[in-house]
């Protein structure tokens, strides 16, 4: 079973005739199309905003690009803070996780006036003497992240939530937002992050049964009401040919439901929020790489000119990425091991994987790469990672970052004279 492209064999090499391989492309028509469904399916909650995770693709062309259809940021770190800034995303319009905060993260955040997503009970005294050391104003709204110790559903890469780092349990929460209260921050939400590219409808709305819940206890408890709620990310994408797509409209309708059961009647009209990194960007991102070499000995290997420097998720989780020959789809197919140039044997982009008969100069698509696939790139082995590309509405290809270089690699190296002096001379 074969998976879509935006795109024709024909058009990919013109296009590596122009640009070489390895290189991401994203499709800009289909992130638009998402946004907008995401935009629709949560319509009923009039102050519904969808941040995207930076983490999922930090290239300011794709925040600019989400910028434009009303998306905020949900961003992690100072570069992520920097990288919303400089696409125009700024203000409320950012919220700020993080968990082991420096303080000049929170002032970085302070200053542009995020919304801060407290992790810890411990850093509410980190968050306030960080304001006090720049004389910060007290943030008019705050966020707290929600860890219940257990949920119904699990996921390989989320775990087991007693063994996550994320979030504080209810008592610590409580004690946060008394002590925010105190502090005067007059508005707050809260947050959690209970799985991990789920494929079940049902998630969302189990999650917002568990903050709804929570949201009238807070309110029961200290008198707060909450302005916000924060659903974060977690809905999947189907890596897998035969896997199916979620259907957005009726899990932002399954929220909708639980809202009026558990909020309504309580009188708490919060707006929610979302922060769909991998199901915006991901099935929207292509990694093109060329065969380069085979090796027949134990098993039959298919060598390409990309790595997990540039694409690691297959050798971090052993995770399914669909592969496509481009002009061989439908051949008769035999297994083979996808495999970069790294001295690693994780280095490898599908294992037994069955593919059609391949030559020297073939091209390859590496499909839903348009989150965490990049951006969890490195540089093992000195290897430079690829650069990255927009396709266009109009068909045509517009390169918004280009490939890394020797240059970039050595320039932290400044501060050795002999080898810089050794380089010129070369």
């Amino acid at each position: 079973m074969e998976k879509r492209l935006p795109f024709t064999p024909e058009q990919a090499r013109a296009w590596t005739r122009e640009f070489p391989t390895p290189f991401y492309i994203y499709h800009e028509a289909g992130i638009r199309r998402c946004v907008e469904g995401v935009k629709e399916a949560f319509a009923w909650n009039p102050g519904f905003r969808e941040y995207f995770a930076v983490k999922a693709c930090p290239t300011p062309a794709i925040l600019r690009l989400l910028q434009s259809l009303g998306c905020g940021a949900d961003c992690a770190s100072v570069s992520e803070l920097e990288l919303a800034r400089r696409s125009g995303i700024t203000g409320e319009r950012i919220v700020f996780s993080s968990n082991e905060t420096l303080p000049e993260e929170y002032q970085l955040a302070l200053k542009l006036n995020a919304i801060i997503n407290l992790d810890d009970l411990t850093q509410v005294d980190r968050l306030m003497e960080a304001a006090g050391a720049e004389n910060f104003p007290v943030p008019e709204k705050i966020c707290c992240r929600y860890n219940p110790g257990q949920f119904q559903m699990t996921s390989d890469i989320m775990g087991h939530l007693y063994d996550s780092k994320y979030g504080m349990p209810k008592n610590q929460l409580m004690e946060a937002m008394k002590k925010l209260k105190a502090w005067g921050v007059r508005e707050f939400g809260i947050h959690a992050m209970l799985q991990s590219c789920s494929l079940e409808e049902i998630y969302y709305p189990k999650l917002a049964g568990e903050l709804f819940a929570l949201a009238v206890e807070i309110q029961q408890q200290l008198g707060i009401r909450l302005s916000f709620i924060d659903l974060s990310g977690g809905i999947g994408i189907p890596y897998r040919p035969e896997e199916k797509p979620v259907d957005i409209s009726a899990i932002g309708e399954g929220v909708r439901q639980v809202y009026e059961e558990i909020l309504t009647p309580a009188g708490l009209f919060p707006a929610l929020c979302t922060e769909m990194g991998r199901y915006i960007t991901g099935p929207y991102g292509f990694l093109m790489a060329k065969v380069v070499g085979h090796k027949h000995i134990y098993k039959e290997y298919v060598g390409i000119d990309a790595s997990a420097c540039d694409h690691m998720r297959p050798a971090m989780y052993g995770a399914y990425h669909h592969i496509t020959v481009l002009g061989k789809e439908g051949q008769q197919t035999h297994p083979v091991d996808v495999v970069g140039a790294l001295c690693e044997n994780n280095d490898k982009f599908a294992v037994d994987r069955p593919l059609p008969e391949t030559e020297i100069g073939d091209l390859v698509v590496i499909h839903d790469s348009g989150a965490h696939c990049r951006s969890m790139g490195y540089n093992y082995n000195g290897r430079t990672r690829c650069g990255e590309y927009l396709l266009r509405e109009d068909g045509s290809l517009k390169m918004i970052r280009r490939a890394e270089t020797l240059q970039d690699l050595f320039a932290t190296f400044d501060v050795d004279p002999e080898f810089c002096v050794r380089g010129e001379e070369i």
